[in-house]
Order: C-alpha cells, then structure tokens, then sequence
C-alpha cells in the first residue's frame, strides 16, 4: 500500500491519528505500508513533528485466539521497565482494533552469514535482562511447554494439524506425501529416541517446572525478528507470542528457526552465557531434534486454512511462490536431522 493508498483508507488514518494523539505526537503526516509482515499489518507514520512511529494491526482468527497484541505490549513494556532499549518503545495501543502504535527502528535484518560472537552476546544478554526482573505474573508463551512431555505432544499436535491441509492451494499433493510418509516416519524416530535419552538422564517426563524455572521468553526469538544498524548493533523485534516458558524450548527454537539460521558452532557461547543449570542444559540436548520436527511442521502451516488466511491479511499474491519455499524449507530441516543421525 502506497502513502496515497494508506490515506485515501479514512479508518486507517483515523486508527493512526487517534493513536498519535494519545501518544502526544501530534498530526499524522504520512502513512505507508510497510513489507515484511507475515502475520500482520505495519505501516510507517509520520507526523507533523517529524516524528517517525510504526502503527501494526494484529491478525486475529476465529480458529486462533490468541491475543498477539496483549502479549507483545506486555512483554514490551516489561522490557522498557527493566531498561532494555534495543526493542521499540510502547507508545499507545487500541484494543478495539487491535492495533498499536511503536517507535520506528532502522536497520536491515542480518544475513546467516554475518553472525558474529558479539551478535550472539547480544541475543544471549538481551534474554538475560529481561529474566532480570519479576515475571511470574506473566501468561505462558505461545504454544508454553513445561514439561518434556509437553515438548513431544506439541510436535504430535502439530503433525495432526498438517492432516486437514488444504487441498486447493498449490503444492498440497507434494506436502501431504512429506508429511504422511517422510515428516512422520522422521517423527517415529525422533521421539522414541527422545524419551530413550531422558530416561537414560533421569529426567521426569512429566514433572512441570515450577515458577523460578521458567523463563520470560519471546518465543519466536531470533536474528530473523533483529534489526542491526551500520555498526551492527542489534534491536530485537516481534513479541507477539511472548511469556513464561522452558528456557529449553527458547534455546532450541533460537537454533532452529529457519528465517536465519544460526551455526552451531555458536550453540556453546550462547549456552555458557546465559548459565544455565544442569538439568536445563539436558533439556535443550535431547529436545533438539524434536525441536526441528516441529519447525519442519511450522514451516507448513502456509498449506493450513487458517496459515492461508493470515498470510492473505498480511500480503495479498505469491502464494504459490511462498508455498513452494516454505515446503522446500521443511525438507531441509529435516534433512538437518538425519545429518545428525549419519
């Protein structure tokens, strides 16, 4: 959407106006769409001050309740007590609309290849900070898992989920024989080892962590949701699914997510610097493949109805294109965990 477009659109810029207003920056100049939103819609305000703010609208499904932006204003604005300033400033919201209004951040997002010592420093002293605080008041994250148990049933409702893909979109007859025939076979494998290894630690498949166990997490954590300036200084993005969870699920999700991916080599420094103790270190070994399975069935989730859908929200065309990358991506992860079995 062009400036002229988002303008000409009276409920956005009144949306935009009424929130500028309540943040006590004055008249909406100019409002453009901005790229990059897959769940959501963000669009660049300028006001009459010159002031630059991003206004984001949440999508919202009848088939997905959650609140994304109660829980990134929240997470937000617990961040900025503590004094983390490498994430954008909460300024107003609206709970009508589901939308809120953030300070703009420039900077371009970091390539796989770029990552440094000190970008993962940043990662791992950013999750310290903001531990460094009371939250056990806070929700669980998106999709929390408290227990391993928790861990091997989220993957199987996952998988279950990929049953009723959507036929009409491209590509579907290829996914449904990855997930049916390679995704599970892969999953069989996967688990049975999993529980083979928590046994052989000792570990309770069921005990849940209690409250000083469980960390703050972003949950979709990593240097895909980061913006990094010209000296490479890093402001970390995206909350939507934020709250308490196993620090074991952040860590593996961190290694795992596909948008950016991070060498293993930089798996121990992360670990190290933010002290984990021994039982929780366990966890992010022997979570780590059924980690992958479950991204592998994330990476899917664009041939789900309701995947479809909030991509048309967030970006209307390329479905096709986005279908085919998305299924190549999953084979990828899983060809990252039979890597590890060769």
């Amino acid at each position: 959407m062009s400036t002229s477009e988002a303008l000409a659109d009276h409920g956005l810029l009144a949306l935009a106006a009424r929130l500028t207003d309540r943040a006590g920056l004055g008249r909406v100049r100019s409002l453009a769409r901005l790229e990059g939103g897959k769940n959501n819609q963000v669009f660049r305000v300028e006001t009459d001050a010159g002031e630059l703010v991003v206004l984001k609208r949440y999508f919202r499904d009848p088939r997905d309740g959650r609140d994304r932006l109660t829980a990134e204003w929240n997470f937000l604005e617990h961040a900025w007590r503590l004094g983390a300033r490498n994430i954008p400033q909460p300024l107003a919201r609206d709970a009508g609309s589901r939308s809120a209004l953030y300070s703009f951040v420039a900077g371009r997002k970091l390539a796989a290849a770029e990552l440094e010592p000190r970008h993962i420093d940043a990662a791992a002293d950013f999750i310290a900070g903001i531990n460094a605080g009371e939250h056990a008041g806070f929700d669980a994250a998106s999709d929390a898992c408290l227990c391993i148990s928790d861990h091997l049933q989220l993957v199987e409702r996952r998988l279950l989920r990929l049953a009723s893909l959507d036929t009409d979109i491209p590509h579907a007859a290829e996914a449904q024989r990855f997930v049916f025939i390679d995704l599970r076979q892969a999953w069989d494998a996967v688990r049975d080892r999993t529980l083979r290894a928590a046994l052989g630690s000792r570990l309770d498949l069921h005990r849940s962590l209690d409250d000083a166990e469980c960390w703050l997490s972003p949950s979709d954590f990593g240097f895909h949701n980061a913006l990094a300036d010209d000296d490479g200084r890093l402001v970390f993005l995206d909350f939507e699914y934020a709250g308490r969870d196993d620090p074991a699920k952040l860590v593996t999700d961190f290694f795992c997510q596909p948008q950016v991916p991070i060498p293993s080599k930089f798996r121990e420094r992360f670990l190290s610097r933010l002290s984990l103790d021994e039982t929780a270190r366990a966890r992010c070994d022997i979570l780590l493949d059924a980690c992958r399975v479950k991204w592998a069935c994330i990476l899917l989730n664009e041939f789900l109805p309701v995947g479809a859908a909030r991509r048309a929200f967030a970006q209307a065309g390329e479905i096709e294109a986005r279908c085919a990358a998305q299924l190549h991506k999953a084979k990828a992860m899983l060809a990252e965990i039979r890597s590890q079995e060769s």
